[in-house]
């Protein structure tokens, strides 16, 4: 489960950046900013929401298949894939306005941009992580 902590530590601080980048959104908004710098405070949200969604799905992926006997699990990595490819479902279908679960949502090109690199960033920290549960402790 150490493993499971470390993506629910990075989770957490994507959480608190997620939060500080919205509170300080109205002010730079309705300062003179780059037009630059108020989109990306726009669509920043949708990177954090790939982000801490497919961390989170690869999180339950991983326990759900820990608990399957072990003939019948998967290897760490299809559970990877098949979180991103979950998340990635999720964020594009909302962006494209196919759903509005999480809330109304406004289409614009750069928030779909912003939920892919938030996916492939997702994808990449997974990869570096390779998070997994262990049957017994690490060596």
């Amino acid at each position: 489960m150490a493993d499971i902590s470390k993506l629910v530590r990075l989770q957490i601080v994507l959480v608190v950046l997620f939060i500080f980048f919205k509170a300080i959104r109205p002010s730079a908004l309705n300062s003179d900013s780059p037009e630059q710098f108020k989109t990306m405070l726009l669509s920043l949200p949708n990177f954090f929401e790939s982000v801490i969604g497919t961390l989170l799905l690869t999180a339950i992926g991983l326990v759900l298949n820990s608990k399957l006997n072990a003939a019948r699990q998967v290897r760490p990595q299809i559970v990877y894939i098949v979180a991103v490819a979950a998340g990635g479902v999720y964020v594009v279908t909302q962006e494209l306005k196919i759903h509005n679960i999480g809330g109304e949502n406004v289409y614009d090109q750069n928030d779909v941009i912003y939920s892919l690199i938030g996916l492939v960033s997702a994808y990449l920290m997974i990869i570096y992580k390779k998070p997994r549960i262990y049957d017994e402790a690490p060596k």
